[in-house]
């Protein structure tokens, strides 16, 4: 979930930060200092050595003490705790949120049995992505999600102007956008066993994008099973008031194996686990399946359709579309959004979104589209950065294989 630009930060930063792909990083960094918005753990971040940058009108840590390189590692090894209050988590209510919400995404959210979830991806009227979402279902009632930072203002817009439209025609459905709470992700093989010193229920009996209300450290919390690094964790919704209590709790419960992480390292673990960054692998104009999301697309509602853009999304699942996401591996310097893609013989067929260099894998990883036909593992490509073109070829993903705690 869940970007890009760095060079408006300064020199300082980006020669720090020379193997993160910066433009995937902090593209709406525009705000001055005054302008932007803090979270509560703001003062707790920098009394941590946490470098502040401007990202999607917050004042975000995009590193601390450690370089990027051993903050990625560190969550794979032991684990990360990420403050990721900048996004925003709202709450549908009403005997009649479920319907209303399957007219703006792709997801089978009736299927769903209450206290679990899935990835979802809100749409437009051609079948682009307005943004992507993990969606839970906590009762037949009540739908709780969160959307992008960078897509608050347009996905808050977007679900008002057709609540509006839905509840004037009768349908009961309300919202809550839930600014009293803050988010954590806690992430890493250390997740599970540090969160149970503070739960005092099972969490082995809670799987991937399962979610559950129930009390951490003594507080009343949203709790999902998922993230954004492919490894096992959580996102902790907590009311704000308790987020700086709760993440010391959760630093002290590590014995210093669980680290304040940034968002340098969120972005290559994320593009280690092949998924996309709004605003550069998924936008407007690229379709679920283009975006190799077709998993995503709910079986019912392939057959029944009845959401935003569904002809166009379809009639791609039937016949195939024209550009697909492929992960790629490729020599000479890390390859950044908007290098082009050319075949062996020089033709264009596409562009990187996506790259940087892998902590984990110790090489260059990408992510971009191609021409279908091209898309295939193994397939042969040239990768054009700065004028000159490097080797490169088209491997599966995810890169590092992902460790989500699923039932067996």
């Amino acid at each position: 979930m869940r970007g890009g630009g760095l060079w408006q930060l300064g020199q300082s930063i980006t020669r720090r930060l020379a193997h993160v792909d910066k433009r995937a990083i902090s593209r709406r960094c525009f705000a001055s200092e005054s302008d932007l918005k803090k979270t509560v753990l703001y003062d707790f971040h920098v009394a941590n050595g946490g470098k502040m940058v401007p990202f999607a009108g917050w004042s975000m840590p995009i590193q601390y003490k450690d370089s990027i390189m051993d903050s990625t590692l560190n969550c794979r090894d032991n684990g990360s705790l990420f403050d990721v209050s900048h996004m925003c988590g709202l709450s549908l209510k009403g005997k009649d949120c479920i319907p209303f919400l399957e007219k703006l995404v792709i997801a089978d959210v009736a299927g769903l049995a209450p206290g679990t979830g899935t990835l979802t991806i809100l749409t437009n009227e051609k079948g682009g992505a307005i943004d992507d979402s993990v969606i839970a279902k906590v009762t037949n009632e009540h739908i709780y999600l969160v959307v992008n930072a960078g897509c608050r203002d347009k996905d808050l817009a977007h679900i008002e102007e057709h609540m509006k439209a839905f509840t004037s025609k009768g349908g009961d459905v309300s919202w809550h956008i839930h600014d009293e709470r803050s988010l954590l992700a806690l992430q890493g093989p250390l997740a599970a066993p540090v969160l149970q010193h503070l739960a005092k229920e099972d969490l082995s009996k809670i799987y991937f994008n399962d979610f559950r209300v129930l009390d951490i450290n003594g507080v009343p919390c949203y709790l999902t099973r998922t993230g954004y690094t492919g490894e096992d964790g959580f996102e902790i919704s907590v009311p704000s008031e308790n987020a700086v209590d709760l993440t010391k709790a959760i630093l002290e419960k590590s014995e210093g194996k669980v680290r304040l992480t940034g968002l340098g390292a969120r972005d290559s673990l994320r593009l280690e686990a092949g998924l996309c960054l709004y605003g550069n692998d998924m936008e407007q104009h690229i379709t679920p399946i283009e975006a190799g999301l077709t998993w995503a697309v709910g079986k019912r509602r392939r057959s029944e359709g009845g959401f935003l853009g569904a002809e166009v999304i379809l009639k791609q699942i039937e016949q195939g579309p024209s550009i697909r996401r492929v992960g790629l591996f490729s020599a000479g310097p890390p390859a950044r959004g908007h290098s082009e893609i050319q075949d062996e013989n020089g033709q264009n067929i596409g562009e990187i979104t996506s790259g940087g260099f892998s902590p984990c894998l110790k090489k260059n990883i990408a992510m971009g589209y191609v021409k279908s036909g091209s898309h295939k593992t193994g397939t042969k490509v040239k990768i054009v950065i700065r004028g000159k073109s490097y080797d490169g070829s088209v491997t599966k993903m995810p890169f590092v294989p992902n460790k989500y705690y699923k039932r067996s």
